[in-house]
């Protein structure tokens, strides 16, 4: 007995009359059951502690244990693939242990300690190696080459390196002798406290959008590698089906995919749907890149606070090694509301709507843990957060969703009504923006196509035109309207319809490559300038809406196969015929 012991329980916070031996963010063992928990408040001789564990049979005068470090990931090959709570405890080898709920005090290793794995040493006796720099490699998957790195904060000169060959975990394969003259040990594995951001040597400015392969995304509302994301939406509009869209087809090299607070069978179907998915990128399973952590509504509250935190230490770690890696959060809602459970625990004043007073302070230093980064070891890798957001009622002037605004520079606001119509992604096109499209559009314009950032602004001038005609119409009708007005909302027709809804389970539509977005978005401005000529002409739009074209235009999202040009050079001609026939007829 250590002398410290439990003197008062209130859901998962306990307190200890004990103050000498404990510091922030320490994390301990509470009661005989050693409960994983983390200290987080040290004030008037008392030391408050939130348990990532069902405290249910706890009792008072049962012991603490300080562990002497604070609460911390174990990085190292075997992360990817794997499905881990929101401490990184490993749920397949829970499950074997414990069977299908995870049991009170389980000891598992993060990670598999006994595999061995394939090394190869980079380096020498006599090399001089700084903080981040690589020393060894090995493959972890198919898909991604797992890179071994000096942890921060340490350098020094290599000393003994062993020779290429299988490993475990914690076998030494080098040894560095730092300046200070200590021998620290380099094994295959290295440990990171979660609410430490991993340093960087510089953050660069963002320049590459993440191409997802969605349309409404790519061209209308782009987020950028390194940038952060927010789709706000209530239940039912398809937050979680556009996550999961994204980390299918995303140019990500790593996903990491946070359920947090989320439902039970949400999850299994998440783990079901990537169990089975080939990466279109490598033809290997989907699952060879992603990562999945899994804490859902049942388990404890105070873990789905922590669940942010370990996704984002991943995230982190796979970028230092030059990756660029995709983190979903799904969603901060229910952090959020973990948050505003443990702050009530602990009396804290609340703010608006129950939230505590600071909640915008950590849901900055969440996304500030994004970016586009020069890493230690002179790589280039980035961090990108999309986060969903679930405000009760779809009322996104809810304190979360508001503070998630000021904090990321892309915004996907889900409509319900879009969603009801089966209008899916249901990203509503006059309530969202892209702070990213201005850095972005010179990288759009070289690598695709000079003109695809002035397509796009026509699209967007004749959605808000839309927009504004839909209320005249509302109010006396649309067979008042001109007929170049009436083009307007034909046209708009075809945009919305034909170019930002796609189905997902459409083979040629769930996908859409960037040339093919380009040449879908110049099709429908062709058609659209042609059909000007029609009016200009006085003649009834009615006659060209007669032709079909219109519904031909819609479907080519379906119709025409990859991003060939041929395709759509034909279907320009077949709009000029077209018109030339309407014109004719006069």
């Amino acid at each position: 007995m250590n002398g410290k012991v439990i003197n008062g329980i209130n859901g998962p916070v306990v307190t200890v009359r004990e103050t000498e031996g404990f510091f922030m963010q320490e994390m301990v063992y509470v009661g005989n059951q050693r409960l994983v928990g983390e200290v987080i408040g040290i004030r008037d001789g008392v030391t408050t502690i939130q348990v990532y564990e069902v405290t249910t049979g706890l009792k008072v005068g049962e012991p603490v244990f300080p562990a002497g470090n604070p609460l911390a990931l174990t990085l190292g090959p075997g992360i990817l693939g794997n499905i881990f709570d929101g401490i990184e405890r490993p749920l397949p080898e829970i499950e074997a242990q414990c069977g299908p709920f995870v049991a009170k005090g389980a000891t598992v290793p993060s990670l598999n300690e006994q595999k061995k794995w394939d090394v190869t040493l980079t380096v020498q006796p006599g090399d001089r190696l700084e903080q981040g720099q690589i020393y060894a490699t090995c493959p972890e998957t198919p898909a991604i080459v797992h890179k071994l790195m000096v942890p921060p904060g340490v350098s020094g000169t290599v000393q003994t390196v062993v020779p290429n060959g299988a490993y475990a975990l914690k076998d030494t394969v080098a040894t560095l002798r730092t300046d200070a003259g200590q021998t620290v040990p380099l094994t295959l594995c290295q440990y990171w406290p979660i609410r430490q951001p991993r340093p960087g040597k510089a953050r660069l400015p963002i320049e590459e959008p993440l191409i997802t392969g969605q349309r409404n995304i790519d061209t209308m509302f782009p987020v950028a590698k390194g940038g952060a994301a927010a789709i706000p939406g209530g239940f039912g509009t398809g937050k979680t089906m556009t996550q999961h869209q994204l980390a299918k087809w995303s140019d990500a090299d790593v996903i990491i995919y946070v359920g947090c607070g989320e439902r039970g069978n949400e999850m299994t179907q998440v783990l079901d749907e990537f169990g089975g998915l080939i990466d279109p990128r490598t033809g290997n399973q989907l699952r060879d890149r992603t990562v999945l952590i899994a804490n859902t509504s049942n388990m404890p509250v105070a873990a789905r606070e922590a669940s942010i935190y370990t996704g984002i230490t991943l995230a982190e770690y796979y970028r230092d090694m030059g990756y660029d890696v995709a983190m979903m959060a799904d969603s901060t809602s229910r952090w959020a509301e973990a948050l505003r459970e443990i702050s009530g625990r602990l009396e804290e004043m609340p703010a608006e709507e129950g939230f505590p007073a600071y909640l915008p302070s950590r849901l900055s230093a969440f996304y500030e843990r994004t970016g586009h980064y020069e890493t230690l070891s002179g790589k280039r890798g980035s961090v990108t957060v999309i986060g969903a957001v679930s405000p009760q009622g779809s009322d996104f002037s809810e304190p979360v969703t508001q503070n998630t605004k000021r904090f990321t520079r892309c915004f996907w606001a889900l409509d319900k009504a879009l969603a009801y119509a089966r209008h899916y992604p249901a990203i509503n096109w006059m309530e969202s923006y892209s702070e990213y499209d201005t850095a972005l559009s010179h990288w759009y314009n070289t690598n695709v196509d000079s003109s695809f950032m002035r397509c796009r602004g026509e699209l967007m001038s004749i959605l808000r035109e839309e927009s504004s005609l839909m209320e005249i119409v509302k109010l006396i009708g649309a067979d008042v309207l001109p007929d170049h007005q009436k083009l307007t909302l034909e046209i708009a027709r075809v945009i919305r319809v034909g170019f930002l809804q796609q189905d997902a389970y459409s083979k040629q539509d769930t996908y859409a490559p960037l040339q093919k977005q380009f040449r879908m978005m110049k099709t429908i401005l062709y058609l659209y300038q042609a059909a000007q000529s029609v009016t200009q002409a006085e003649i009834p739009l009615s006659r060209l809406l007669e032709t079909g074209i219109f519904e031909k235009l819609i479907a080519m999202k379906n119709d025409i196969v990859g991003d060939k040009t041929a395709p759509f050079d034909a279907l320009e001609q077949e709009i000029d015929r077209t018109v030339n026939a309407v014109l004719k007829k006069v």
